[in-house]
């Protein structure tokens, strides 16, 4: 004799042979699927007796939630756009990395895109990215296209630019000034006795990171009465063959400068390998710094002297910020982290002749 099995047991032994449902989820929890429904959007607008019913049954019966229906239900997809310059720069990678760490404790995916510094570009992947219905996005740097910002207001979408500072300008940033930071490592080479520089910035067209820093840079040597001729700065891409050709040009100038400023680390270590290359010994004839603080500036012989970029930090306070804004918390929308000069083996006192 076999006992009566309950319609909704029956219901459930049917359909655990297919992919379970939320359904199925409310049946073993004992719930309304409105409720396993509003436990999935946003876990605390149920109570913590049903929120632990839920969950155990979404882990017995290994219910994956559909991310469509949980973006219907919520209003929020629960996915964060990225837009950076490159990702061939190992401190984006690093900031970004930060950034996603941040967000996945929050049950939030990210998207990445690239936009190769075209303004345009971005703007393309912006599109894109807000197309597919991201909750928010991360820029970096203050040059944008002007119709991105006019899109992301008309969808309301949190937003906020890094990697620069700019309180002046009104959007919410979270970065450091690349203009003092600059003009601080070049006061460095300046108080080590140099009066021969050069630089290789980057560049500067549409990129404000590195206009910033050559302007630092320029505006230092000006105030103690030192002016780069336009022989003495070369702008190239952030490439280790661009950069050693550029230095090669800067030591045939007369007379040859003593100290070499660089717009990243990649710049510099081409400038490094290129001295290494034709005999020139860093840094008792020249002195040779760079920006960012990238992992290997402390491994490479001799190792550079750079201004520490906070990429780690940025990337979890970016974080911090649009969660808080997603969740519609106070924050503030403007704060700024500082670069730290380190001071390695590629820099040194100028030999008094």
């Amino acid at each position: 004799m076999t006992k009566d099995i309950p319609s909704s047991r029956k219901r459930l032994q049917k359909r655990s042979v297919d992919a379970p449902t939320a359904e199925d989820v409310a049946i073993a929890a004992g719930v309304s699927t409105a409720t396993v429904s509003r436990y999935l959007a946003k876990p605390s607008s149920v109570s913590e007796k049903r929120g632990m019913l839920i969950r155990s049954a979404i882990e017995s019966l290994g219910y994956i939630p559909h991310g469509a229906a949980q973006a219907l239900a919520s209003q929020h997809s629960k996915t964060i756009g990225v837009i950076v310059p490159t990702l061939d720069n190992a401190i984006f990678a690093e900031g970004i990395q930060a950034f996603q760490r941040r967000l996945q404790e929050k049950g939030y995916t990210l998207f990445i895109a690239s936009s190769d510094y075209s303004v345009d570009e971005e703007l393309a992947q912006a599109e894109r990215l807000i197309t597919r219905g991201v909750d928010g996005l991360m820029l970096v740097g203050a040059e944008h296209h002007p119709q991105l910002f006019d899109i992301i207001d008309k969808k309301q979408l949190p937003y906020l630019y890094t990697w620069s500072y700019k309180p002046s300008l009104d959007h919410p940033c979270i970065g450091f000034d690349n203009y003092r930071a600059s003009a601080r490592l070049t006061e460095f080479l300046l108080e080590l006795g140099h009066t021969e520089f050069a630089a290789i910035p980057g560049i500067t067209r549409l990129n404000d990171r590195t206009k910033d820093r050559l302007a630092g840079c320029l505006n230092t040597l000006q105030n103690s009465g030192i002016e780069l001729g336009d022989e003495r700065v070369i702008e190239c891409r952030y490439d280790l063959a661009e950069s050693r050709q550029a230095l090669r040009k800067l030591l045939a100038t007369t007379p040859r400068p003593t100290a070499i400023v660089c717009g990243n680390d990649i710049i510099a270590m081409g400038a490094l390998l290129e001295c290494q290359s034709i005999g020139v010994k860093v840094p008792e004839e020249v002195s040779v710094v760079g920006f960012d603080d990238v992992a290997m500036a402390s491994h490479i012989h001799p190792s550079l002297t750079t201004m520490q970029v906070p990429s780690r930090t940025m990337g979890e306070k970016a974080a911090d910020f649009l969660l808080a804004k997603l969740n519609h918390e106070s924050v503030t929308d403007k704060l700024e982290l500082e670069a730290k000069l380190v001071v390695r083996e590629t820099t040194a006192a100028v030999k008094k002749s």
